[in-house]
């Protein structure tokens, strides 16, 4: 790949970005209630008002965090916008929890805000936390950051500690695992609760972040020929299709996610794992080699998925491969992972935009045809993946914290194929280093 097939890589980005930005912010705002739309038609008309927390809080931290990053998006309508769904948010997101002096979120909302129904898991919690500690930065609102830190404290402790407070009943068949999800959410919150708040916040959830990564490292499997979706709360693997399942486009989320704390830790070892088991691994058993694309679960043993979806091909995993595999390059330099974000950009850029209507279709059969042609749902809504300082030069020295929203439940799915802030500053950064570009024009078409 040549300097400057990636210029041409990074202006597709660029131009994807901005036309998906301008796709919500045309169709997703309710001006008469509050808060966004999120069930949009392929032509932007909204089929269902219900407005679901964890993408509300997505779309919150979104606003924010390109309003603080990136120049052309710092304009008061996407500040005003931010702050209504905060103001949204915390009017009516939160709910009593069935512990006294806890709270829950709820899972959706009507839309004028009456609580619908709530999840027994942490995650809309977490997008909460997300939106209001992004939010707090470019408000300058200390108590938003406090409400931050407070659920976070509150999700500790149903993780490590007690999770009755979740509302879950204790049966006597449930067995106890260890779902890649929490662990990874987890240090999705630690980044963004860190970022530039100083070493006594960084020292305050060090501990919690070397705890998420030994936890996702326990998924590593079957002598490190595979990564498991669900295993044991000691690391061994689970009975079952529970046991047997993966999912690549998870993995290559945590490779990424490991890579940016390797980067920081100064891991080399870590790296080196990161890169081996959970991008090159996942990648390899996961790319469909008949009709291309990633799949979205997988049964180790070879048995059919009993999820329905399986064979389809949906945006998030090819976003998440883009930035594990470019960032995985651009520490190791290694010209095979190169090649391999060249398969998959082609792919997710020939598949996924929605050049007349605009946005991104999510869901693809196995062949590559568009099976769902909503631009949002319940499950998918307004999300932008980004690296931290996308126009700062030092990253050409060091890679810097990466901020990502991500619901990590096995049904959900992140948004509208945006890759485009991340994977846009992969590109600076390799542009910036001409020595990594070790692959020959060719491998690019």
């Amino acid at each position: 790949m040549s300097v400057v097939k990636l210029e041409e890589c990074r202006e597709r980005l660029r131009t994807e970005l901005d036309n998906v930005v301008d796709f919500w912010l045309k169709y997703s705002h309710d001006n008469v209630h509050g808060g966004f739309f999120t069930c949009i038609g392929k032509d932007g008309k909204v089929y269902d008002e219900l407005k679901y927390v964890w993408l509300q809080g997505r779309q919150v931290w979104m606003y924010c965090r390109l309003y603080r990053t990136m120049d052309r998006f710092h304009k008061p309508e996407i500040l005003e916008a931010a702050k209504a769904g905060g103001a949204f948010l915390r009017k009516f997101a939160r709910v009593p929890g069935t512990s006294s002096g806890q709270w829950k979120c709820a899972f959706c909302l009507t839309r004028d805000g009456k609580a619908v129904k709530i999840q027994r898991t942490i995650f809309s919690e977490c997008f909460y936390i997300m939106a209001m500690d992004e939010l707090s930065r470019v408000t300058g609102d200390e108590d938003m950051q406090l409400e931050a830190e407070e659920m976070m404290k509150q999700l500790i402790y149903w993780v490590q500690k007690d999770s009755s407070g979740l509302g879950r009943p204790q049966l006597p068949g449930d067995i106890p695992i260890n779902s890649m999800a929490v662990p990874m959410m987890l240090l999705c919150l630690v980044q963004q609760l860190v970022e530039g708040r100083g070493q006594e916040v960084v020292q305050k959830y060090r501990e919690l972040g070397n705890w998420c990564v030994q936890q996702i490292l326990q998924h590593i499997q079957r002598n490190g020929t595979a990564i498991l979706e669900n295993v044991s709360p000691e690391g061994s693997e689970l009975p079952g299709c529970l046991g047997r399942l993966q999912n690549p486009g998870h993995a290559l989320e945590a490779g990424w996610f490991l890579l940016q704390f390797s980067a920081e830790s100064g891991d080399e070892e870590l790296q080196r794992t990161a890169i081996d088991k959970f991008v090159e691994l996942p990648y390899q058993y996961g790319w469909d080699k008949e009709h291309g694309g990633l799949f979205y679960f997988l049964d180790v043993d070879g048995h059919c998925p009993t999820q329905l979806e399986w064979s389809m091909k949906l945006w998030w995993p090819h976003c998440e491969a883009l930035i594990a595999i470019l960032m995985a390059y651009s520490q190791t330099k290694r010209p095979e992972l190169l090649e391999r974000f060249s398969q998959v950009y082609e792919y997710t850029f020939s598949h996924f935009p929605d050049a007349k209507s605009g946005e991104w279709f999510g869901y693809l059969t196995q062949e590559g045809r568009v099976a769902l042609d909503l631009k949002g749902g319940p499950f998918k809504g307004k999300n932008i993946i980004e690296l931290d300082n996308c126009q700062d030069a030092r990253a050409a020295e060091k890679p810097n914290y990466f901020n990502k929203m991500s619901d990590g439940t096995q049904v959900s799915v992140k948004q509208m194929g945006t890759v485009v802030l991340a994977a846009f500053d992969q590109l600076q950064l390799v542009q910036r280093r001409p020595d990594l570009v070790q692959v020959e024009k060719k491998t690019l078409h």
